[in-house]
């Protein structure tokens, strides 16, 4: 990877945030979720070394990878370049579309100034980059490829252990699952030496990491409740990591306020909300992600 990119390795609330330097300039990639924008804009600063940030583009819509738009403008001054069949969506600023209130996400509003469509070029980090289509985890996303050095800007349509959650598929929406299918087969097509995600760190072991992807997506097509039970339990450990604690009398009327989980639960699991609150504590205890602690399940 050429000096002129630099990886912020964030975490799983806030996306990753890809700059790209050229001279006295820079172009970032991605935001991170609203509650970090002050730590997104001290890290940016310290990146930019005096640099003007000139543009911040984004793959998709969800809120860890647009929740600091509005604060990185405020600090820097830059233009907002978005996909282009979300620009509808963040000009009428639709919190259904934009998967925030049915996952009780927050996102501060922006205004874009410019659009990327699929097929179109742009140059950041020394480097040309074709924008990709990568529906699956979100129709309208886009990644981006440098053929000269084999690199690819993932977003959250291939991480090194899976993709992001399938909400199209989840909501009846679209067939996420296979444009999930067709995204990764264009992966697979490219030349690439590494990949960087939108959460996690880049890695060169690209085709284990879509070996992992389709046997993930396989299975989620043989078992619909078990692709559920991942999304549910995802979006609530993001929710954790939020609001760091939510006491363990309170998560089933919780998991049934919040759309995301009442319907998914509905259309999958069909299971009562208390039921469904034991397994996740268990769940996200057994993993080490969350603790019990007087009754309240904290974030680890």
């Amino acid at each position: 990877m050429p000096d002129s990119l630099v990886v912020i390795e964030r975490g799983w609330l806030s996306a990753n945030n890809v700059v790209g330097l050229d001279g006295g300039v820079a172009t970032m990639v991605d935001s991170g979720y609203v509650t970090h924008a002050a730590q997104t804009v001290d890290l940016v600063r310290h990146v930019l070394d005096g640099r003007r940030l000139e543009r911040l583009v984004n793959t998709h819509g969800h809120s860890d990878h647009i929740g600091c738009n509005a604060a990185v403008q405020r600090a820097f001054g830059c233009r907002i370049t978005v996909p282009a069949d979300i620009a509808p969506i963040i000009e009428a600023w639709d919190e259904d579309a934009l998967l925030l209130s049915i996952t009780d996400q927050q996102c501060e509003p922006f205004r874009h100034d410019d659009t990327l469509a699929a097929g179109e070029r742009l140059v950041f980090g020394g480097c040309e980059w074709a924008a990709l289509a990568a529906p699956g985890h979100d129709m309208h996303a886009l990644m981006f490829h440098c053929e000269q050095h084999r690199l690819l800007i993932s977003g959250d349509a291939l991480w090194r252990d899976g993709f992001g959650v399938q909400f199209p598929e989840l909501l009846g929406s679209d067939p996420g699952l296979a444009a999930t299918r067709a995204t990764l087969e264009a992966i697979a097509r490219l030349p690439l030496d590494a990949v960087l995600p939108g959460h996690g760190a880049p890695f060169t072991e690209v085709d284990d990491a879509l070996e992992r992807a389709f046997g993930r997506l396989d299975a989620f097509a043989a078992d619909a409740e078990r692709m559920a039970r991942n999304a549910i339990r995802t979006c609530l450990s993001f929710s954790l990591m939020e609001c760091r604690s939510i006491a363990l009398d309170a998560l089933p009327s919780y998991l049934e306020e919040v759309s995301l989980y009442r319907d998914i639960n509905r259309r999958y699991l069909r299971i009562e909300a208390g039921e469904l609150a034991n397994r996740l504590v268990r769940e996200l205890v057994q993993a080490g992600v969350a603790r019990i602690d007087h009754d309240m399940l904290h974030a680890s």
